[in-house]
């Protein structure tokens, strides 16, 4: 098999693939290859499913607030370049029972890095937001700079600019192995075979067929989808109503407002076991899971019939501490980039931001805990993956 040179080959066109590409293709002098199973934006990715929650008032502490910053600089900066709307900076509203977990940290945060936001309290939110049913004792907190993404957008707008700029995209290609070699690293695939100084590897869930030294680490998480329409759909548009977090006991919703105009986004996931690869997983709810979700929902929110309008079942690789892979191998030819665990979609454009300055030795400024021995080291102290919620 003949093998075609390039200087980076790009694994993967999903979210941080698509990301690594936009920002590879600016880089003078540098050929650049994607390489995506599926079509050009798919269904199939732990992207997909038309919105995303963007919150800079993160409940999982201090650690990914800089990335978030950067990122939301970098959302802005695609959709200047792409003239696309991809992010709805319509706030981020998280709430909760007064002193949650979650929302206590989510405060620290908001404390530690002096984001902008409000705090409500139970009257204020039953005044400004009556589509939420607010229990007595709630609060809440709106991240001002929190709102909605696009996703399926987004990717459409980076994989666009990617190939403007220069990048040669390859769909519909599966990889079929990947093999380091002294002069670089050669990948092959079902249409060819390509000679690489350097693969960034960002398949996402499929990440443990090409990299095996992931088995250990990764497990599948199953994320669930689900949309709701109100009486009043006026009522659900993002001028009105910003995407929520919602901690009702051991009830945990999330969700966007209406980007189609008739229904909102609002998901809770069943207790699905964890599995360790794609094939594995379901490809919808059942029946009694919808019921179940629709009999939550009517709890939280006003005004909506229970029966969800659509439903989709999506998937992510999580790690035991739900802290991304972001890692340069030892011979500085292979970049990896993955375990998202849920909640990586608002950093993907710094994660494609640092896969460009990995791969050409920029000082990127990863943290030290993301890199693979890093996370290879705190699972040897404590023990495998066991899975847990959202």
């Amino acid at each position: 098999m003949d093998l075609q040179q390039t200087d980076v080959v790009v694994i993967g066109a999903g979210a941080v693939g698509a990301m690594a590409l936009w920002q590879l293709s600016k880089r003078e002098g540098l050929s650049v290859v994607g390489i995506e199973q599926y079509g050009r934006v798919h269904s199939h990715g732990s992207y997909a499913g038309e919105s995303r929650v963007f919150r800079t008032a993160v409940h999982e502490g201090g650690t990914y607030v800089p990335m978030i910053q950067r990122s939301r600089e970098l959302w802005r900066e695609l959709e200047r370049e792409s003239g696309r709307d991809i992010y709805a900076e319509v706030g981020a509203l998280s709430i909760a029972p007064e002193g949650f977990p979650d929302l206590v940290t989510a405060q620290g945060t908001v404390r530690e890095f002096d984001l902008e936001h409000r705090m409500l309290s139970t009257e204020e939110l039953r005044a400004e937001f009556p589509q939420h049913r607010i229990q007595d004792g709630d609060v809440g907190l709106l991240d001002a700079h929190g709102g909605g993404l696009r996703p399926e957008v987004a990717i459409m707008s980076a994989l666009d600019l990617a190939e403007a700029n220069g990048a040669e995209l390859h769909f519909n290609t599966p990889v079929i192995d990947i093999e380091e070699r002294g002069n670089g690293v050669v990948v092959r695939t079902t249409q060819g075979a390509w000679l690489a100084r350097t693969v960034v590897v960002a398949s996402g869930s499929w990440s443990t067929r090409l990299s095996p030294e992931l088995n250990e680490l990764l497990r599948l998480q199953v994320l669930g989808l689900t949309w709701f329409m109100p009486k009043d759909p006026s009522l659900f548009v993002p001028a009105k109503f910003p995407a929520f977090l919602r901690d009702a006991g051991s009830v945990h919703f999330f969700g966007a407002p209406s980007f189609d105009g008739y229904a909102f986004k609002a998901c809770t996931n069943p207790e699905w076991p964890v599995f360790r690869d794609v094939a594995e997983v379901p490809t919808h709810h059942t029946r009694e899971e919808l019921i179940r979700i629709g009999q939550r929902a009517a709890e939280l929110f006003n005004g909506i019939n229970p029966e969800p309008v659509r439903e989709s079942v999506h998937h992510c690789a999580y790690t035991p501490d739900r802290l991304p892979v972001v890692d340069r191998s030892a011979s500085g030819r292979i970049v990896t980039l993955t375990g998202l665990s849920g909640h990586g979609f608002k950093f993907v454009p710094k994660l494609g931001e640092w896969a460009a300055q990995l791969v050409t030795g920029e000082d990127a400024g990863v943290d030290p805990r993301f890199a693979l021995p890093a996370h290879m080291k705190r699972l040897a102290e404590t023990g495998p993956y066991s899975g847990g919620g959202h």
